[in-house]
């Protein structure tokens, strides 16, 4: 008769599960990457070792933008000429007075006036100054004019006349002037050169020694009185635009 193998010892069967579970979880270990610690890693390379990673290139730094140019400041406008307009006997006495009361500085004084109106339109710098100023001392200008008119004493004679200093420093310059003078005067009033009643007071004119030598400088009378006597007062603007177009004349031709 078979003897019935005894039963296995529970403590022994636990034993086996324990060794079991040991050895599995050691081979899964394994196999999820631990490292080897019998296998070296391989060295790395000496390229590798003496080439070192790129980096990533930098990039620029901007630079300021550069400021504009500054425009070159504008050409500065030159000055005026200046140009003298002495109203004869203004400011001193009355000149030549007719029997009816007309008087000559007022006559002056009108055109005078005109004409440096002209002139500042123009673009000079014209100066209305009365027939002794203190400014006619070394007066510098382009061109200097003292404006009069001959008397009411002519027996009616008409025409009008125009003169330089007699000793001129600068003789041909003022000759030019006076003709200038002569020619546009003529041609806007109609009137004819009188050149036979210059007087040593023209030539001789005081305005003339106080202002600067250099200055180029005439004197002019407009007409008489009595024989030119409605253009002087009825027409004065040609007479006062005849004197403006010879100082204009003249200075375009400096």
């Amino acid at each position: 008769m078979r003897q019935t193998p005894k039963a296995r010892r529970p403590w022994a069967t636990n034993l086996f599960v324990f060794a079991f579970l040991l050895g599995f979880g050691y081979v899964l270990w394994l196999s999820l990457g631990a490292p080897r610690t019998d296998t070296p890693a391989p060295p790395a390379s000496s390229e590798a070792a003496e080439t070192p990673l790129p980096t990533r290139t930098p990039k620029p730094t901007r630079t300021a933008r550069p400021s504009k140019t500054p425009r070159p400041s504008a050409t500065p406008t030159p000055e005026p000429l200046r140009v003298g307009i002495v109203a004869g006997h203004w400011q001193n006495d009355s000149g030549a007075v007719c029997a009816d009361g007309l008087e000559e500085v007022d006559i002056n004084l009108e055109v005078a006036t005109e004409v440096v109106r002209i002139l500042r339109a123009e673009g000079y710098r014209a100066d209305l100054l009365p027939e002794f100023s203190e400014e006619l001392a070394g007066y510098q200008a382009a061109a200097f004019v003292s404006i009069h008119v001959d008397s009411c004493e002519s027996g009616g004679l008409s025409g009008f006349k125009a003169a330089r200093v007699a000793s001129s420093a600068i003789p041909d310059e003022e000759d030019r002037l006076v003709a200038c003078l002569v020619e546009e005067y003529s041609s806007s009033t109609g009137l004819a050169l009188h050149e036979d009643t210059i007087t040593f007071d023209m030539t001789d004119y005081h305005a003339f020694w106080e202002i600067d030598p250099g200055t180029p400088g005439a004197i002019i009378e407009l007409g008489f009185m009595d024989g030119d006597r409605d253009l002087l007062t009825r027409l004065s603007d040609r007479a006062a635009e005849g004197v403006a177009r010879g100082i204009l004349r003249f200075l375009a031709s400096r």
